[in-house]
Formats: C-alpha cells, sequence, structure tokens
C-alpha cells in the first residue's frame, strides 16, 4: 500500500467498524408497505434513494434484507473517497460521479452496471444539497434502466443532528430505532421527467417525517 493512502485506509476500516458496532447497538424495527416486501425478497433490481443526512446506518438497513451487491454513486468531492472506501468494507460498490459534477459520467457508470443484475443506490440531493430537493440524476437512471426507485430512510428517538448543510443524523447508542421503506416509485419512458422528480421528493420527505413520528424524535 502507498504510504500516502494507509491514513485513508485506516480511517475507513475504523468508520466501517464504528457504524456495524452503532447499528448493532439500536434496537431496530423495520416498517415496509408489501409490495416494497416482496420486492426485497426478489430479484428484481432497485434503485435506493436516501437523502444524504440519513445514509449513516442504509448499509444496515440493506442488510437486514439480506440483498445481493449493491452499487453506490458517491461524490467525486471532499469525503467522497473515505465514504467509498468506508462502504466497500461493507462490500458495496462505488461509482464516482454525483449529482451535478461528474453526474454524466457516474451515470453511465451505473448504467454499465446495471447488466451485472445488482442493485444501484443514490442519495439525491448530494453531495452539497440543497438538502432534501431531488436532482433529476436519480430519475433518469430509473427512466433508462426500468428499475423502480425504492426510498428508504431511518430514524431514532435519540441522536444528534450535525450543523452540516444536510442535518446528517447520527443515531445515540442503545436508543430505539425505526426504518422506514417506501412503496416502489416506478418512471416509466412517458413519464413526464419534472412530474416524477417532485413526486419523488415528496414521497422521500413524507417518509421521513413518518420515520421520526414512529421513533418519536422531536427535533
Amino acid at each position: 500500500m502507498k504510504r500516502r493512502t494507509w491514513p485513508l485506509a485506516a480511517a475507513a476500516l475504523l468508520a466501517a467498524g464504528w457504524i456495524r458496532l452503532l447499528g448493532r447497538s439500536v434496537r431496530w424495527w423495520t416498517v415496509a408497505p408489501g409490495e416494497t416486501r416482496v420486492l426485497l425478497s426478489g430479484t428484481q433490481p432497485v434503485i435506493l434513494a436516501f437523502w444524504h443526512g440519513r445514509l449513516l446506518l442504509i448499509p444496515v438497513a440493506y442488510w437486514r434484507w439480506g440483498r445481493r451487491q449493491v452499487d453506490v454513486l458517491i461524490s467525486d468531492h471532499g469525503d467522497g473517497e473515505l465514504i467509498a472506501r468506508t462502504i466497500g468494507r461493507f462490500g458495496f460498490g462505488a461509482v464516482r460521479g454525483s449529482t451535478r459534477k461528474g453526474a454524466l459520467r457516474g451515470l453511465r457508470a451505473l448504467i454499465r452496471r446495471m447488466g451485472e443484475g445488482g442493485d444501484l443506490a443514490f442519495t439525491p440531493d448530494g453531495p452539497q444539497g440543497p438538502a432534501c430537493q431531488v436532482q433529476p440524476g436519480v430519475v433518469d437512471l430509473a427512466r433508462r434502466s426500468g428499475y423502480p426507485i425504492l426510498p428508504v430512510t431511518y430514524s431514532t428517538r435519540g441522536g444528534w443532528r450535525l450543523t452540516s448543510w444536510d442535518r446528517f443524523l447520527v443515531p445515540r447508542p442503545l436508543t430505539r430505532g425505526v426504518y422506514c421503506w417506501g412503496s416502489p416509485h416506478w418512471v416509466g419512458p412517458e413519464t413526464d421527467r419534472e412530474e416524477a422528480r417532485r413526486g419523488l421528493e415528496a414521497r422521500m420527505n413524507a417518509l421521513d417525517e413518518e420515520a421520526d413520528r414512529l421513533a418519536g424524535r422531536t427535533g
């Protein structure tokens, strides 16, 4: 390993270990509609969509369903390399790009991965916001692939909201938490792009509100 890369590798190892421990310490339950449970239990590839501020423990939500390989679109900005290496510790693939800079390159790489039959994942408001606003890349990918978009989020009774642009949610150990999966969001070739974008955004924000309500979170 090159000398200049070992600190990053060590940081990713520590981060992945901490996420695993934190995820196991929370008392989770999962809420998902029937059609989503059928999709997650089957072989149909899906596109996971979750806000940047609630990405920390999404790998745990995915693991709980025993899903296949997932390729995640990771930003080319600042912390992207650390995130890519960290999710790699969970067996997830990383495609570099974003909803803005490098978006076309990232989308092309994800499209190439479709033939492998695995799932894809997006933070539609990353890497720099605006928070909780869907950028069109995920809609374009769903239209091109025919895969359904599955919104997913989590909330916990105890935890901290960082002062970052995305108000990143860090659960408190040993608290209670809920994973909420939304209904599949299909985007057909004739679907209006802006209508699909607005509909997904509304659905994801409503899912966050429902998760907060179920977890008893007030802030």
